[in-house]
């Protein structure tokens, strides 16, 4: 796809907005920054961009005029599809795209992609380390942090790039063509942008939308969605499985991880020996060995850079002891399900944090995966009434209600005794109180360190 001289115009004035702006700007094109909300502070937006003199920022209401003299319009995965002022894009017949697909049309070199609805992050930071362990050019891009757009212009034919896609991007790709794709599980999630779970599979589905049976799908064979889209996937399917063996594919037998592949049986590593816990993370090592082997990694190579990976950041992330009560910061847990896999990760008595921004989630199936570990349950933000009544409604009453991370975090230190847990787990995404998860897991990591 071709960008000089192309009026571009590029939805959206957060991290991945400007990425897309700073690209654009280098390929010759001509942008006009946007945002909708009128009062975006337009000096700061300016202040990050790498060339604010070639750009043309704009707020509010966008008029006809702009909008007719459009070639091409670049949306942040924060921008929903179905806005009134997109859907008048896409009447007028301006190509809309998002800034993943963009990224990859100023890109060069291998494509690894992962989604699902948990498990994205560690799988994707573990395949990174995979890959740069062998290979000499490596690009950790994506919904991880680094946004694909920042380092695109700068790939030779040679990179290896490894990115963590959300539904959000899947939206707006067009000839986005992984070599290998993952998708490791899909729960429910995000229906407030998505709206039902058929479009929310389909949109997940779309990762494989480009590949052939020439290139690779890794899906999970326990996720009844993924068995059956295995079925019909435009890839060739390779599958991981933590709960039986496979004659074909990756899965855990009497804790070994097992490769199975074209006839030959690989035993790939113990799981005791490496450091991430709980099963779902065994999973995740599984999708990001298979995706690694038919990368062209030698096994040798692959067990070497598992054993010596460490966790992520806000995803079981121990913090510290005090006073015989151990603190995990597992802000990551943005819905349910992944809340469910951190709690199944606790070994201890448990002091549960939850609760943050309503993405019209259920509660109770995490209620009940608590299976007796739980003590305490502490929430706070907007879900808090909605989820308490949510634990009662399955028996559960040791429930106390705090007003922020703050007040929680000592709430649990004055109740937990030695021996006990205290997991932020929220279930919920951390808008309305926090920017985001990240500065969520920051917070109460240092919440808990100025106890000590």
């Amino acid at each position: 796809m071709e960008f000089c001289g192309k009026k571009v115009l590029v939805f959206g004035t957060g991290i991945s907005g400007i990425g897309a702006a700073d690209l654009l700007t280098q390929q010759g094109a001509e942008v006009i920054l946007y945002d909708g909300n009128e009062n975006v502070d337009k000096d700061g937006v300016r202040a990050r961009l790498k060339a604010p003199e070639k750009t043309e920022l704009l707020l509010g209401e966008l008029a006809d005029a702009v909008l007719d003299a459009l070639e091409l319009a670049v949306l942040s995965p924060g921008v929903p599809t179905d806005l009134p002022i997109v859907l008048r894009m896409k009447e007028k017949r301006i190509p809309v795209i998002g800034e993943v697909e963009l990224a990859y049309q100023t890109g060069a070199g291998r494509v690894f992609a992962i989604t699902g609805t948990n498990g994205k992050t560690t799988t994707t930071a573990l395949l990174g380390q995979i890959m740069r362990d062998y290979y000499p050019e490596v690009y950790v891009v994506g919904n991880i942090g680094t946004p694909y757009t920042s380092v695109s212009a700068a790939m030779s034919e040679k990179a290896v790039t490894v990115a963590e896609i959300s539904s959000f991007q899947l939206e707006t790709i067009r000839d986005f063509h992984p070599e290998v794709s993952a998708i490791l599980n899909i729960t429910e999630d995000h229906l407030n942008r998505h709206h039902t779970m058929e479009e929310y599979i389909r949109v997940k589905e779309m990762i494989t939308k480009n590949q052939t049976k020439d290139n690779t799908v890794v899906l999970n064979y326990e996720d009844e969605v993924l068995r059956e889209f295995g079925e019909k996937s435009p890839a060739s399917v390779l599958y991981f499985s933590s709960r039986r063996s496979l004659s074909e594919g990756i899965c855990l037998e009497n804790d070994d991880i097992v490769l199975r592949y074209h006839g030959e049986t690989i035993s790939v590593l113990n799981v005791h020996e490496q450091h991430l816990l709980g099963l779902h993370n065994y999973e995740n090592i599984m999708a990001a060995v298979a995706m690694a082997y038919c990368a062209g990694v030698p096994v040798d190579s692959i067990r070497h850079s598992v054993k010596n990976f460490h966790a992520v950041e806000h995803r079981i992330e121990f913090v510290r002891e005090i006073n015989g009560v151990a603190y995990y910061n597992d802000s990551k847990g943005t819905n349910p399900d992944a809340a469910i896999k951190g709690i199944q990760a606790m070994n201890r008595p448990t002091l549960l944090i939850g609760g943050g921004y309503d993405k019209e989630s259920s509660y109770e199936e995490w209620i009940r995966a608590f299976d007796g570990k739980v003590r305490f349950l502490v929430l706070i933000g907007q879900t808090k009434e909605k989820i308490a009544a949510a634990a009662r409604s399955c028996g559960f009453t040791d429930i106390i209600l705090e007003e922020n991370l703050e007040d929680a975090v000592a709430t649990c230190a004055r109740l937990a005794r030695p021996g006990d847990a205290v997991l932020l787990s929220p279930a919920c995404a951390s808008w309305g109180q926090f920017p985001n998860y990240e500065v969520r897991g920051k917070m109460f990591k240092e919440y808990v360190q100025r106890m000590a």
